[in-house]
């Protein structure tokens, strides 16, 4: 077979660095040039990613409930952005767990300081990380949540090595993002969206993970996919 037969997948996946390697230039670069302006304000992207009508914002709680974190378990939330999920994790994981409010943007975390001390969640922490790493410790968390968040990892490799590490054995990632599917998803996610599912699920496979499970029958403009940590 030529190398022009073999599936987008494939091609994408050899064309990857190996676990443990650096990957040298962004895969989507500028993705996230929207968040990391000088000029952002918190209040805007309160009111987009919070919204009445966004499906993972109506969902939050089942989104949560049926990811099925159990009490004293330790989360990061990636790409925790204005918080949105926090409420219900900080919940989850009870007194006796822990949850990593994980972002790229210093203001987003300010926010979440601000939440943190408003709603008295003596169980969140936030943690500024990089865009190649979630900058936390080797076998310090149980689940690392991931919603509409993946699509702007712009170094995949180097992101989900991270998390690997950061995973304790026998960890999670939970895997909520937009469907993107030619013909179907409107034009701003085709636009946006740099793959869908399947390419999504191969990377995070290809790094050292195996899918456990889908859950369909919550989501209609996402999809919902929890992986267990495999050691390499």
């Amino acid at each position: 077979m030529s190398v022009r037969c073999l599936p987008a997948v494939i091609l994408l996946l050899v064309a990857m660095p190996r676990a443990g390697l650096a990957q040298e230039t962004s895969i989507n670069p500028g993705i996230n040039s929207a968040y990391l302006k000088e000029g952002l304000i918190v209040a805007n992207w309160i009111e987009r990613l919070e919204n009445e009508g966004r499906e993972v914002a109506d969902n939050r709680d089942q989104i949560i409930a049926r990811s099925m974190i159990p009490p004293g378990a330790v989360v990061a939330d990636i790409g925790t952005g204005t918080g949105l999920f926090l409420p219900a994790l900080s919940a989850a994981v009870g007194e006796s767990g822990k949850v990593y409010a994980v972002d790229i943007v210093q203001k987003f975390l300010d926010h979440v300081d601000q939440q943190i001390h408003r709603q008295r969640w003596t169980n969140v922490e936030p943690v500024l990380c990089s865009e190649r790493s979630v900058g936390l410790p080797t076998g310090s968390i149980d689940v690392a949540f991931i919603c509409n968040v993946y699509h702007h990892f712009e170094y995949p490799t180097d992101s989900l090595d991270s998390i690997h590490r950061a995973l304790r054995p026998g960890g999670r990632i939970i895997l909520v993002d937009f469907q993107r599917i030619p013909g179907e998803s409107a034009a701003w996610i085709l636009n946006h969206m740099r793959a869908g599912q399947e390419v999504f699920e191969a990377e995070i496979e290809f790094a050292g993970f195996k899918k456990s499970a889908e859950i369909d029958d919550l989501l209609t403009q996402n999809y919902f996919v929890i992986f267990e940590k495999v050691e390499r």
